[in-house]
């Protein structure tokens, strides 16, 4: 195995109130690991604990072997680690091109040859590099926020929420692309509402329930597995 990301007995929350507690979850080099659980488990709050945004409690959370509890988003993002939140993930009134660069700030060498590798994953971002992004459909935007992700050539990918509001068409576009990144060798850990549809994209899974994990196992088991179905995926019992 090569774990890229582990968290240990991690505890977060907001002031003095706990949300996650005692949550143990890894994430390994070019897998796709997608939490779920209903509104108010903790799955964002995890997220944002895990690349800096949150205070730790207590426990751990290592990066590739080194402990970044404590430390900064823009420390973590210079170790090898992109986030992107479901909402205000790109610049609307810039450029396609524009919100590019801006995601690879902090390359050291030329970004063209990255920005060239941009626009062949998301052909579509290429045809309008020069408009505004607010003029993107809501799928196109969500290209845009994963594309500027990439810019800093991450190892590991957060994703909140990546088809929230597409349609179904989009949705799908949007995990198609996700598994193609995860081949590129980027390790991928997404909470998702279509949990359905995100579980079937991936290798393993998570269920989060109060602010615990719940359940853990490979993707197609926790899919089979038909209490985790009923409560958490909406799939009904055969009668």
């Amino acid at each position: 195995m090569n774990k890229i990301l582990e968290t240990m007995n991690l505890t977060s929350g907001y002031g003095d109130i706990t949300i996650i507690d005692n949550i143990s979850i890894y994430l390994e080099s070019s897998e796709i690991v997608t939490i779920i659980g209903p509104n108010g488990a903790g799955k964002s709050t995890l997220l944002k604990a895990i690349f800096g945004m949150l205070p730790i409690f207590n426990g751990d959370v290592k990066f590739k072997e080194n402990s970044i509890a404590g430390r900064n988003p823009s420390e973590i993002v210079s170790l090898g680690a992109s986030f992107v939140p479901q909402t205000e993930n790109i610049f609307p009134s810039l450029s396609i091109t524009e919100n590019l660069e801006i995601g690879g700030y902090q390359r050291s060498d030329n970004f063209q040859e990255q920005l060239d590798k941009m626009f062949q994953l998301f052909p579509e971002l290429a045809k309008k590099s020069n408009e505004k992004a607010s003029n993107l459909s809501g799928g196109q935007r969500q290209s845009l926020a994963l594309a500027r992700a990439l810019m800093l050539d991450p190892v590991m990918l957060l994703l909140d929420e990546p088809s929230a509001a597409l349609s179904p068409v989009m949705r799908q576009f949007i995990f198609e692309k996700i598994k193609e990144i995860a081949a590129l060798g980027v390790g991928i850990l997404m909470i998702e509402q279509n949990a359905e549809e995100a579980l079937r994209q991936s290798d393993r899974g998570y269920v989060l329930a109060g602010g615990k994990i719940a359940f853990h196992d490979t993707a197609q088991a926790i899919l089979a597995n038909p209490e985790v179905g009923q409560l958490f995926l909406g799939i009904q019992k055969e009668k």
